[in-house]
C-alpha cells in the first residue's frame, strides 16, 4: 500500500520552542515557478512582543557568556548545518549546484564569525593615552536586544545579518524572507540543536512590512539593522520609530553577500565602555 508523506510544518522560533502565531493565520510559500510549496505562519505584533521578551531574557546568559564560548557555539552550528547540507539545497530551490554552493558559503560565512568571537574586543578596543597617573581602557560591549530584517536570500543572506549580532553577545529578533522563509525555519531547528541557548536568536515570518514597523517602535529593543527593507517609505517609518528610544540603525543597503564582511555588522551593534584606573605614583 502507498502511504502519504509527513508534511513539514514550518512554525515560528521564539525562546527555543516552535509556536504558531498567535494570531492562528498563515500564507502560502510558492516556487519560483509558482508552485505551492508550504504554509509559513504568519506572525503578528503579539508574536513580536513575545520574542523580544525571549531575547530579552536571553540576554543577560549570552552576553555573560566567555566569547571563545560564543564562537564554540556558532562553530557548532556551522556543523550541523553542514549535516544537513542536502536538505538545505533542497529547500533553497535555485538549482542544485548554486544551491549547495550557497549551503557551502553559509557554512564558512559561520565559522569566519566564530574565528572573530574573542579577537573583536582586541581590535576595537583600546588603552587610550591619558595626562595623569591612570590606566584609561576602551572595551566594546553587546548593546542589547536587536531587531533584524533579514534580506530575501533566506539561507546566506540571513546568516549575514545575524551571526555578527549575536558573536557580539547581543540578541536578536529577525523578520525572515517574506517570499521564500523555508530555509531560516529549518535554520531554526539547526540553532535549537546546536547549544545556542533558546531566546538568543528569534526567527518570525510573516509580512515584514507588517512587522517591521512594531520591531522599530518596540522601546525594548536596542538596535535596528533595516538590511532587508526594500520599500523606502518603510525603511523611514522604521527610522523615525527607532529615533523614540535611541535605538542604533544599520540603514538598508545593497550588500555583496560573496564578498568579505568585514567588521562593520559586529561593530555596528556595540557600545563602547572606558574604564579609569589609578596607575600609582
Amino acid at each position: 500500500m502507498s502511504r502519504l508523506s509527513v508534511r513539514k510544518t514550518y512554525k515560528l522560533y521564539i525562546g527555543g520552542a516552535f509556536p504558531r502565531s498567535e494570531s492562528g493565520r498563515s500564507y502560502p510559500v510558492t516556487s519560483p515557478k509558482g508552485d505551492f510549496l508550504a504554509n509559513a505562519s504568519k506572525a503578528s505584533r503579539k508574536d513580536v512582543r513575545d520574542a523580544v521578551v525571549a531575547a530579552r531574557k536571553a540576554f543577560a546568559g549570552w552576553s555573560g557568556a566567555t566569547a571563545y564560548n560564543r564562537g564554540q557555539i556558532l562553530y557548532r552550528i556551522a556543523e550541523m548545518l553542514e549535516g544537513r547540507r542536502a536538505q538545505f539545497a533542497e529547500e533553497l530551490g535555485v538549482g542544485k549546484r548554486a544551491a549547495l554552493e550557497q549551503v557551502d558559503a553559509t557554512v564558512d560565512r559561520l565559522v569566519w564569525y566564530a574565528g572573530w568571537s574573542d579577537k573583536i574586543a582586541a581590535v576595537h578596543g583600546s588603552a587610550n593615552p591619558v595626562a595623569g597617573p591612570y590606566f584609561n581602557l576602551s572595551s566594546p560591549e553587546p548593546a542589547g536586544v536587536v531587531g533584524v530584517i533579514a534580506p530575501a536570500d533566506p539561507l546566506l543572506g540571513l546568516v549575514s545579518v545575524v551571526a555578527p549580532v549575536i558573536v557580539t553577545g547581543n540578541t536578536c529578533v529577525v523578520v525572515a524572507s517574506e517570499p521564500s522563509p523555508l530555509a531560516s525555519i529549518t535554520l531554526a531547528e539547526v540553532l535549537a540543536t546546536s547549544d545556542l541557548p533558546g531566546g538568543v536568536v528569534n526567527i518570525l515570518t510573516g509580512q515584514q512590512a507588517e512587522l517591521a514597523p512594531w520591531l522599530a517602535a518596540h522601546m525594548d529593543v536596542n538596535g535596528l539593522d533595516l538590511t532587508g527593507v526594500e520599500d523606502d517609505d518603510l525603511a523611514l517609518r522604521c527610522e523615525q520609530a527607532a529615533a523614540e528610544n535611541l535605538k542604533r540603525v544599520l540603514r538598508p543597503s545593497a550588500a555583496d553577500l560573496g564578498a568579505d564582511p568585514g567588521t562593520r555588522r559586529m561593530t555596528r551593534f556595540l557600545e563602547t565602555k572606558t574604564v579609569w584606573h589609578p596607575s600609582g605614583v
